[in-house]
């Protein structure tokens, strides 16, 4: 037992005593008589200083600091999906029947379901070779989600399993047994994991899957690869979370691990109440049971942030090397900045750019260089996709959280207040954002005809993009009425592609949600309307009204139907009667 001697905050000051084991740094510990949760994060001389993850209101000098000689760890085993966790894996619902509203000091609970059964199903047998990290068995966790079991990390090559058997078993139960040089070694349904250590693998592979969102200024334009680090950053407003809730609803990961860290709660509670309620458009059944929730609210205690993150992704690498693909959702890295910058300047260290600790942007780097393809110690394939908000006061990009964010992302999704303030959704803005996946996606996309003709298009469209800012100038200068047709039709296409193509309605049940195939035809549609018009502007160069005549309101109002259609079959009867009276013109 330490003496307490100084308490600041969630920092805490501890006395080492002589007589006393001597605490290590990220050792876990008990704080005060309500046997709060911290950390020791530093150890200066005879004082260690301790994080305390909860409300240290009422904590006095004089009690005492109980070591508990492990580190930050979280239990990982069936009973993961679904649940809803806060940063330091307590389950709330369960919290919740206990203390509801606030959650009461130092009331700590199993993370998981101690006294459920799982069936195990083996997959091996008493007298087989094992290696660390191979598939024993699976527990089916929910309908569509296979839970492997895999043998532990720490056991040496060509291992022996002495004893496994099908069961009924719960968490804490022994399963089988594993011979390891001299060591006999009990397997059990969970274990628990240090959450700043990340999960070892066998190697790291190069991004080569689309990562698909459903969201077509994404999937077009700014290409996603499975294991991909991505960053959006952008001000208070600008459907940060509503982007990240879509991605996180509709994209082709197959488990999905949400951290709500240092946000509202009203946000956290819409998550809440919204997934239970969302099917899975794969499978049909809901999308909780692919999920997993960790709510660390702006209320809850600020410390806790830090160790959310770490809490979102070691369950994220868990289920990654079972073979997985695993998006996380971080939301935001900004608050969990801010967490480290506030204990940071409890403990007295020199600040760096706008209060922030020197070492911020090594934190950051190393939290996206946990995401990736893998190739999983039982030679699975597997990939962490790590979709962090970042939200820059003002909007400013040149916050340092921003700047370490894009030093260590493949992805930069800018979002634009202007473009919000329009209904604009979602608000990336295609004039800043960035991928770096451009190549490899054009390769994946050139190896079927229809994806050659999307990458084509594709590039095609940004070029339109981009020139319309130009004209937009002239505009300003000579009218829309002095530009020559071709800048017109420019215009015009420009137009539709940020109307009808770009923006997406989140709450129409036909256009939240786009598919590949249906976001082909969108684009090809009106890339094929410019081509078209295009030639047929050099054929009557005298007609000065022809890209009127063509972009009357029942060509705008068929272009803006098309993407509220659910049958190709009906987008192309729209797609028929657009070059339909196109042909008309041309022909009159």
């Amino acid at each position: 037992m330490l003496p307490i001697i100084k308490v600041s905050g969630p920092l805490v000051t501890a006395q080492i005593t002589n007589n006393q084991d001597k605490p290590k740094i990220l050792e876990t510990v008990y704080v005060g008589k309500n046997r709060l949760l911290g950390e020791i994060i530093s150890i200066q001389g005879d004082e260690c200083k301790v994080q305390v993850y909860e409300e240290t209101t009422g904590l006095q000098i004089g009690e005492s600091v109980e070591l508990k000689d492990e580190l930050l760890s979280v239990e990982l085993g069936p009973g993961l999906l679904g649940n809803i966790f806060d940063g330091i894996q307590r389950p709330l619902s369960e919290i919740d029947k206990i203390s509801p509203i606030f959650i009461q000091p130092g009331l700590h609970l199993p993370s998981l379901d101690q006294n459920k059964k799982w069936r195990l199903e083996i997959t091996t047998k008493p007298g087989d070779s094992v290696d660390p990290g191979q598939r024993l068995g699976y527990v089916q966790e929910t309908e569509n989600v296979k839970h492997w079991i895999l043998a532990p990390h720490n056991i040496a090559l060509n291992s022996s399993i002495l004893e496994i058997k099908s069961g009924l078993y719960t968490l804490s139960e022994v399963v089988g047994k594993i011979k390891s040089g001299d060591q006999t070694i009990d397997i059990k349904l969970s274990h628990k994991w240090p959450v700043k250590i990340a999960r070892p693998i066998a190697s790291k592979l190069s991004p080569s899957k689309i990562f698909k969102t459903g969201q077509r200024v994404i999937d077009a334009m700014f290409p996603i690869l499975l294991g991909a680090p991505v960053s959006t950053p952008g001000p208070f407003g600008a459907g940060k979370t509503f982007t990240q809730q879509q991605l996180a609803k509709w994209s082709n990961a197959q488990i999905v691990v949400y951290v709500g860290c240092g946000e509202r709660g009203n946000e956290m509670t819409e998550m809440v109440k919204l997934f239970p309620e969302l099917s899975d458009p794969r499978t049909g059944r809901p999308l909780m049971e692919r999920t997993v929730l960790i709510a660390n609210t702006s209320n809850m205690p600020i410390a806790a942030r830090e160790a959310s993150i770490y809490t979102g992704m070691t369950i994220a690498e868990y289920y990654r090397d079972m073979g997985y693909d695993v998006v996380l959702m971080a939301d935001s890295t900004s608050r969990w900045a801010e967490a480290m910058r506030e204990i940071s300047a409890r403990l007295g260290e020199m600040p760096a750019d706008e209060g922030y600790p020197a070492y911020l942007s090594s934190r950051i780097s190393e939290f996206y260089e946990r995401a990736g393809v893998v190739s999983t110690l039982s030679k699975e394939t597997g990939s962490i996709t790590a979709v962090g908000t970042v939200s820059p006061a003002g909007g400013d990009f040149s916050d340092p959280v921003t700047q370490a964010s894009l030093k260590s992302t493949q992805v930069f999704l800018a979002l634009d207040a202007k473009l919000a303030a329009k209904r604009h959704y979602p608000s990336i803005n295609w004039q800043t954002s960035y991928s770096l996946y451009e190549q490899p996606f054009t390769a994946i996309l050139n190896q079927t005809e229809s994806g050659s003709i999307l990458a084509i298009n594709r590039v095609a469209a940004k070029k339109i993009l981009n020139e319309e800012d130009s004209l937009l100038e002239m505009v300003k200068l000579v009218g829309f009425d002095g530009l020559n047709n071709l800048d017109r039709l420019t215009m015009e296409i420009a137009k539709s592609l940020r109307e009808d193509f770009l923006q997406q309605n989140g709450f129409d049940p036909a256009d939240t949600y786009c598919s590949f195939e249906k976001l082909e035809i969108l684009l090809d549609t009106i890339m094929s309307m410019y081509n078209k018009i295009a030639i047929l502007i050099e054929s009557k160069p005298d007609n000065e009204n022809l890209v009127a005549e063509i972009f009357n309101p029942r060509t705008k109002y068929l272009l803006s139907q098309m993407k509220y259609q659910t049958e190709i079959g009906e987008i192309q009867k729209l797609q028929d009667e657009l070059f339909n009276k196109i042909n008309e013109i041309a022909t009159a």
